[in-house]
This record gives structure tokens, sequence and C-alpha cells, in this order.
């Protein structure tokens, strides 16, 4: 997807930018490449910095509720320092890499609902303009997928995906907050929990992955686990996941949850959630059921960072242009 802008702070004429990012889906840790292209306006400019912005949307929790918001996450300065003349076509090919934790919204092609976007920053003559956001599209790494595929195999469902602001005690976090998977339990365990909450803190050394249980009775149980990139095709990932929830929903030490700011489990999904996950042989499968279908997310990502770039830019600018 393309969006193309008028640079608004430099006024009819000015130069326009367009994103063009390499087909396909990233894998947190991977390589993102694409091309900004840009046409020099009525006269001549110097281009001082193209920066991409990674950003997400975040829901935050606080006495008065939850809110949701835009976070970058990642910033990639990709090319300046030089003349574009009026008119002319240039373009800047760049491949970044993006961070290791960065959240998946996507599994076996279909949306969860989490929105990620890349936004360009432009700097032309002093002034600064933030384009709108292409969509940025995220698969998970092979032991993700292999932990994703054992839930489903195992009967467990998916219920939503969300990013929530805030950090994971006892783990090695990285970003400001963090991705979790809901899932409806598995009919063997049904009876223990209402539901099981799974985050991945990928790293290049390998991923924790946190599993939290809502327990039937108002306690929370959270475990972590440690696991490789290495030899995931080694592993029987059902018995060992299935020992995983075992572990968890059978051991309860009186504590809350780890989370460093969950004392209320009253989640509000993320845009998109009208997807369910289907659990079957062939492990998680996504399938809309209701809400917004894949390119109803994508069209969200301008629409809800739009309001926010202009919140963002009184805070820059001190309210002035």
């Amino acid at each position: 997807m393309v969006f193309k802008r008028l640079l608004g702070s430099l006024g009819v004429g000015g130069p326009t930018v367009d994103t063009v990012l390499d087909p396909g889906a990233v894998m947190p840790g991977g390589q993102l490449g694409g091309q900004v292209q840009l046409k020099g306006g009525d006269s001549d400019f110097t281009v001082e910095h193209i920066t991409l912005e990674l950003v997400a949307r975040v829901e935050a929790e606080h006495d008065g509720g939850e809110s949701e918001g835009a976070v970058v996450f990642e910033r990639f300065t990709v090319g300046g320092g030089f003349r574009l003349a009026a008119g002319e076509l240039h373009s800047v090919p760049f491949s970044v890499t993006v961070p290791w934790e960065t959240p998946i919204t996507e599994l076996h092609g279909q949306a969860l609902g989490v929105v990620l976007g890349v936004r360009t920053e432009l700097a032309i003559a002093g002034a600064k303009d933030k384009g709108d956001l292409d969509q940025l599209a995220v698969r998970p790494l092979p032991v993700q997928e292999a932990v994703l595929e054992a839930l489903g195999g195992l009967g467990f469902g998916f219920r939503s995906a969300d990013l929530e602001l805030g950090r994971i005690g006892g783990t090695g976090q990285q970003l400001p907050f963090y991705q979790e998977i809901e899932l409806t339990p598995a009919p063997q365990y049904a009876h223990q929990v209402n539901e099981i909450e799974v985050t991945f803190l990928a790293g290049p050394g390998g991923v924790e992955v946190v599993l939290e249980a809502d327990k039937r009775g108002g306690h929370d149980a959270v475990s972590r686990f440690a696991i490789g990139h290495q030899g995931v095709e080694q592993v029987d990932w059902n018995t060992e996941v299935d020992r995983w929830i075992r572990q968890l929903v059978e051991h309860y030490d009186g504590r809350h949850s780890s989370h460093s700011h969950h004392d209320d489990h009253g989640h509000r999904s993320g845009p998109g959630i009208g997807t369910a996950v289907a659990a079957g042989a062939a492990g998680l499968a996504v399938g809309v059921v209701g809400g917004m279908v894949a390119a109803e997310v994508i069209d969200e990502v301008g629409d809800f960072f739009e309001g926010d770039d202009e919140d963002e830019n009184e805070n820059e600018d001190g309210g002035e242009d």
C-alpha cells in the first residue's frame, strides 16, 4: 500500500513523498526493505533527513479505565543531505532491522487485529512533515508459530490480540509495551481457567514465552519459559506446550500476575478483533467471524494514526507551526 501526501508544512508546490515497502510480511528481528520515492516541487529543496518510524496502536490501563494511543517504538534515518531539484524524481532504497519484540500482526496470512505502521518523516528547509502510514505486516518466527500451532492442536482457540503499555516483571523486555494473544481454554482445561494469555518476548538468543492463566475463582497464575531459535523442527511441541499449560493451571502460589499493571483483566480488544482462531489438527487457523476483515484493518491504520499525528505535532512544536 502506498500513501501520497503533499508536504503540508511547505505548502503548495512542495515536494511529495511515497514510501513503498517490499511485499510480504517481515519477521521479528528481520529486515524491512523498500524505497522512499521523492518528487521535487516547484523549486529546489535540500532534503535534510528522511526518517522512518515504526508505530504501534497500544492500549493503556489507568484508574479511569483504558485508553489507546500511538507509540513510536523504533526510528531509522535512511537518507538525507542531498539537493532535490524542481520536478526531480529521486528514490532512496532502505533495509532496516525491525526490533526482535515487534508484535506479530498475522498468522497464516490472516490479520490478528494488531495495528502497526511505518511512518515517513521528511525534513526539508527546517520544516518536518510526517506523512501517512503504510501498514506493517509481521509474521511469527518459526518458534512462535510452533507454539501457536501446538496450542491450536491442544484445542485452544483465538479470542483476541492486543498491545498493552507496561512491562512484565522478571523478563528481559525491551519495548515499552508487549503483545498479549488471548486464547479460549481447551476443553480439558475449561473447568480450571477462563482464558490463557500468551506473550512472546523475542531476542537474538531465543524467545521468552510468558503464559498467564485467568483461573476460575479469581486467581491468576504466571509461568515463563525460555526457548531457542534452533532445532524447532526437532521438538514435540504439543507435548512440550501441554506440559507448560499443566504446570501453569495446576500451580498457584498466592501472588498476583507479574504483569506490572495487571490488577484488572477487563481487557478490551484492539481494532479488527472480529477474528477467531479455530483449533484443529493444522494448529491455529484464523477465520473472520464478524467485525472488520483484514482489508478494513488496513484502512484503519491511517484513520487511527491521523489524529495522533496532530497531537504529536502540537507536543513537538509547542502547539505552533
